[in-house]
């Protein structure tokens, strides 16, 4: 047994089967035992297990499940619109004229979340639509820069066999670039899925009346109702976690042989 848990101290050991298992038992028990015993006292960091259980109790009995598919839907409306916009413009990038196009659209990552509100805001009256819009400039900005990357990183040894094989440009564009890095594309909208996620709070506060787990939040926090907030932030973890589960098993289904 201590041998066992000796190979959890040294330095790029491969754990694997029940030992992994392990490895993360230990760690959830720890993560247990800080939150319980940072809740008691008078002044505690977090609420007690106790008023986080309540706040889950609460927040159903409130209709936790329509928020939820409220925040899905308008997460997988920004996705899908992102996804199509960033794939156009990254492959386009390819083109020479088409690449200031790319660069600039990268550059605007920098950009925050106030003046992108303030910008769609002006265009858009919708608020359900300016909530879309922001996420959308977001996920974008994010996914065209690693779509990019990826492209870029094409090496110069797969467009020489492409050429030898006999494909003109367009031909390696379509073989090369998008049917040969598809399983890359799943990969990075995994990756990038989190920025949307991560921002969900802050936009759906945009339209409280459409409701949404960031709307449950900010209600909770609000009202002071301290167990709440911790309880739908676990509940935001947890659906994140999933999103990015079901996309990976997903992406492997598709691309059985991919090593990406």
């Amino acid at each position: 047994m201590i041998k066992k848990f000796k190979k959890f101290f040294k330095p790029f050991e491969v754990i694997r089967g029940s030992n992994k298992n392990i490895l993360l038992f230990s760690w959830l028990i720890i993560l247990i035992g800080m939150w319980v015993g940072s809740s008691f006292g008078e002044t505690h960091l977090f609420p007690t297990p106790k008023q986080v259980g309540t706040g889950f109790v609460d927040l159903w009995h409130e209709g936790l499940a329509v928020h939820i598919m409220s925040s899905l839907a308008l997460c997988g409306k920004a996705v899908v619109i992102s996804i199509i916009i960033s794939l156009v413009i990254a492959y386009a990038t390819a083109i020479p004229f088409f690449k200031p196009v790319g660069m600039f659209i990268s550059k605007l990552r920098y950009l925050p979340l106030t003046g992108i509100a303030f910008y769609i805001a002006i265009m858009i009256q919708d608020a359900r639509a300016i909530q879309v819009w922001v996420l959308v400039v977001f996920m974008t900005t994010f996914l065209t820069t690693s779509l990019m990357q990826m492209i870029m990183d094409v090496s110069e040894e797969e467009l020489s066999h492409a050429r030898t094989l006999g494909c003109n440009r367009w031909e390696i564009l379509w073989e090369v670039i998008i049917k040969g890095r598809f399983d890359y594309v799943f990969e990075l909208v995994r990756q990038n899925l989190a920025i949307v996620w991560m921002m969900l709070v802050t936009v759906e506060s945009i339209l409280v009346a459409a409701g949404g787990l960031g709307t449950l939040i900010k209600n909770s926090d609000r009202t002071g109702s301290n167990g709440r907030v911790i309880a739908i932030q676990i509940i935001i973890v947890v659906v994140g976690l999933s999103l990015d589960f079901i996309i990976t098993k997903l992406r492997k289904l598709a691309f059985r042989y991919s090593n990406f």
